[in-house]
């Protein structure tokens, strides 16, 4: 139970795929293959594409929603229901605020870097 409750901040880096196996989301995440399946039950906002032989193909937003379950779920406390209602009310609000505003920032300094090269 220790691998619960480690910090997200401990994740491997999302490597710049577009399409991840349910092993490789597994590993990124720290959550096993039959908790994320659990998960997409649970959480409308998870849904996988389903290919071959009805395997998942996760992409990056898939990845980082079942990052923020866990972490909600692992570091918060809360419980399923409790993270569901997080995720679709004010909660998801604030994170969605907080996150372009972190998009915003980043490209800024993107933009930085880009007219710094350019020189």
């Amino acid at each position: 139970m220790l691998e619960a409750s480690s910090n997200t901040a401990d994740l491997p880096a999302i490597p710049g795929k577009r399409y991840f196996t349910i092993g490789e989301v597994s590993e990124l995440c720290g959550v096993k293959p039959h908790v994320l399946r659990y998960w997409e039950q649970e959480f409308s906002q998870l849904k996988p594409i389903k290919r071959r032989g009805n395997r998942r193909y996760y992409q990056r937003h898939d990845v980082l929603m079942i990052r923020q379950i866990r972490s909600l779920l692992y570091d918060q406390g809360f419980t399923i229901g409790g993270a569901r209602q997080q995720l679709s009310g004010e909660g998801a609000k604030e994170d969605q605020d907080q996150s372009h505003q972190i998009a915003r920032q980043l490209r800024t300094e993107l933009e930085e870097v880009l007219q710094i090269l350019k020189r």
